[in-house]
């Protein structure tokens, strides 16, 4: 079976397993919809991004892949696996290789994917090196009453006075064998709640829905109540639905959107593979390079009598 950048003439075999894909970026296909329809396609006219697609052709059957990069992001994520009735084939580790050879060229350190841990795709992906780094839930809280509109919500926008707290709040939650895969806010995107510093969340927005990703301190009282009016009181919501990703270090948080009436989708392995390890520890250079000239430090008398 070879394996190929996908090209135009492959667009009636996009059509025709358009129902039968694998997502491995859950918050994508919630904000932005299905990964094969008309605004994942519009992706690949995004010159922010780098997306990438190949196509392993066999003699009956055909697999499908596509990854994705934004440009400064350390990590590059797998987008699909097509089709998904058919994750059990026996060239898919080598499509999935092909793949993150691409995030490589990108520059990318690392490739994540996020799949069901009971997922036919699993095997494949621990075969072609990805590990399992954390777990998560997608929470959808679009149906949570809403509180009082008198009451203030509390949270604001994220300020770049806010950005050190944020980054402190990062460093005490997630830990640190995941700080490389999963970095600290750099910019002042957002909200916090505004009282405490001990609540942000991430907005990742998009068409069909918002995902918000929380951080918040388990010294944090009344969480619930300030989830709630964060919802309620969510600028730009426009209607689409919310969900709150909840990562396997804020597990506290699952009985408090389960009290509030939120409904869970089953739970996602979150895998990575590194392509490059990040080097602490220099090493001190045994014997000066040729083209490097030494001159000696010159300490008079008087100096050292100073």
């Amino acid at each position: 079976m070879s394996i190929r950048p996908l090209d135009i003439l492959d667009i009636p075999t996009l059509a025709r397993y358009r129902n039968d894909v694998l997502t491995l970026d859950n918050a994508r296909a919630l904000t932005r919809g299905h990964p094969l329809g008309a605004m994942g396609l519009l992706a690949y006219v995004n010159p922010v991004r780098h997306i990438y697609a190949a196509v392993a052709n066999g003699t009956n059957d055909v697999l499908l892949g596509g990854i994705i990069h934004t440009r400064g992001e350390p990590y590059a994520k797998l987008l699909y696996l097509v089709p998904g009735s058919h994750l059990v084939h026996q060239e898919l580790p080598a499509l999935i290789e092909h793949l993150s050879v691409e995030a490589g060229n990108w520059k990318a350190f690392h490739v994540l994917a996020e799949v069901d841990e009971l997922s036919g795709a699993f095997p494949a992906l621990r075969m072609a090196g990805f590990s399992v780094y954390a777990w998560q839930r997608m929470w959808d809280v679009s149906h949570l009453q809403k509180t009082e509109a008198g009451s203030g919500s509390g949270w604001e926008r994220m300020r770049s006075v806010d950005l050190p707290a944020v980054q402190s709040l990062h460093y005490q939650i997630v830990p640190p064998l995941l700080h490389p895969v999963e970095p600290a806010p750099s910019r002042e995107t957002g909200l916090v709640y505004s009282e405490s510093m001990k609540c942000y969340v991430n907005v990742n927005a998009g068409a069909y829905g918002i995902v918000l990703t929380p951080l918040v301190h388990p010294e944090e009282k009344n969480v619930g109540e300030k989830l709630a009016a964060l919802v309620s009181h969510l600028p730009d919501r426009n209607g689409r639905p919310v969900y709150f990703c909840v990562r396997s270090y804020q597990t506290w948080l699952d009985p408090v959107l389960e009290d509030l009436g939120a409904s869970v989708a089953p739970r996602q392995a979150m895998m990575v593979k590194h392509l490059a390890h990040l080097v602490k520890a220099g090493q001190t250079a045994r014997t000066v390079p040729a083209n490097v000239s030494v001159q000696p430090s010159r300490v008079s008398r008087m100096d050292m009598d100073e």
